[in-house]
């Protein structure tokens, strides 16, 4: 038992990781519940389009709104306090829609404004959860670390979590919730017991318009994360068009319905898994910028093979093996941007590059929903493929010094 420990959190990683990790997990249970059950909520509520888009608009809306104050929020304050803090008020929040739910007097409105609630205590959780890392581990460590992070995302937040939110809904409406609520506050309770560092204090008191500023002054000037950023925003722009029309693509261009659309998110996870298993072993023999343009192939061609494919299991082969680069890509960048960010500008410079990372999703499937309708349902993919091509020829030298990016090297 103490052999599988070992191989799947190393003690060399230490102990204030290992309650990281744990809060991660446990609150990646909480997040794959809320997929299924949010939806089912709302559906539960209304039946209007339009307001189910305002659903999903209200959890992403956060990220335009107060991503970058977020960012401010997690450079200014101890860091854990703010985690345990933000999981308080998501806990309570919570609370009040259960409350409602079991007293029969929930409503549209009611879920509406939850939801935008939760998504925005997400904001600062997230934003501030990301520059816990690197104050924990070596930076050398850090590709095994985010890995194992990574892991909890694809095995319990997109394959455990969804199916078993469900499940609780169908047991009865108020379940999913409460489970929910349980598990924020045991991440808080995990990530309470994590001893840090103390990030260095800033002595001069400056407005937070003056932090956003700086954080994107430093993100700019740096050309390894400058490129990384504008990167991950591109690629994001492409790939929220293709995917954009993937359950259209399923349902009318593959005709494979709903328990078809449901495998090939379920080829995806599967993917994430093998990626998981292997990411250690091409982290050891293969530099990240190989391994990053790899993976910057991978999705390109990924949009073209979509493009031209017909059939339900060959779509399912494909997005096994994006599922794959999918996890590899994230660990890697990740893992490049901790390295070279020095730890009292990680709030900042990762709260841009996840502003970015959110706004180009929310961007590139607005365009593709154009192109779908101006060109048919299998156009998205053909642009995607495009845009990808190119971007992927535009920086192809540059990948070997974004992945080896130093922090002190800011030009």
């Amino acid at each position: 038992m103490s052999r599988i420990l070992e191989a799947a959190v190393p003690r060399r990683l230490g102990t204030n990781f290992r309650w990281l990790l744990g809060s991660s997990w446990v609150s990646q249970v909480g997040d794959g519940i809320a997929l299924s059950a949010g939806p089912l909520l709302i559906a539960s509520q209304t039946h209007d389009p339009f307001l189910v888009a305002m659903g999903v608009l209200l959890q992403r809306l956060p990220w335009l709104l107060f991503g970058l104050y977020a960012g401010v929020l997690a450079d200014r304050l101890d860091r854990r306090v703010v985690v345990v803090l933000v999981d308080l008020m998501r806990a309570g929040v919570l609370a009040v829609l259960v409350a409602t739910i079991a007293t029969g007097v929930v409503s549209i409105g009611v879920v509406l404004v939850a939801l935008f609630l939760l998504g925005t205590a997400e904001v600062f959780a997230d934003t501030t959860s990301s520059t816990l890392l690197p104050m924990v581990v070596d930076k050398a460590d850090l590709g095994v670390a985010n890995a194992r992070l990574m892991a909890g995302f694809v095995t319990v937040n997109q394959m455990l979590g969804p199916p078993l939110g469900a499940a609780l809904f169908a047991a009865g409406m108020v379940w999913p919730f409460v489970t929910q609520g349980v598990v924020v506050l045991l991440g808080a309770a995990l990530v309470a017991k994590m001893r840090l560092p103390v990030v260095p204090a800033t002595k001069e008191h400056k407005q937070v318009r003056q932090d956003i500023l700086e954080g994107l002054r430093w993100t700019w000037q740096h050309a390894a994360v400058r490129t990384l950023t504008l990167t991950i925003v591109t690629f994001n722009i492409t790939f929220g068009a293709a995917w954009s029309v993937l359950v259209l693509y399923s349902l009318k261009t593959l005709d494979m319905g709903e328990v078809g659309y449901g495998l090939l998110a379920t080829a995806g996870a599967v993917g994430g898994l093998v990626g998981i298993a292997c990411y250690d072993w091409l982290e050891s023999r293969f530099s990240l910028g190989n391994i990053m343009r790899v993976g910057l192939v991978i999705e390109t061609f990924t949009h073209l093979a979509l493009a031209l494919n017909r059939s339900g299991i060959g779509a399912m082969v494909i997005l096994f093996i994006f599922g794959a680069h999918a996890f590899v890509w994230g660990t890697t960048s990740r893992t490049v941007r901790m390295r070279a960010v020095p730890t009292e500008f990680q709030g900042r410079v990762g709260s841009v590059y996840l502003v970015g990372v959110f706004g180009s999703m929310v961007i590139g499937t607005g365009i593709g929903g154009l192109i779908a309708g101006a060109w048919g349902i299998v156009a998205p993919f053909w642009f995607a493929f495009v845009g990808s091509g190119l971007l992927v020829v535009l920086i192809w030298k540059q990948m070997p010094h974004i992945a080896h990016a130093d922090s002190d090297d800011a030009n």
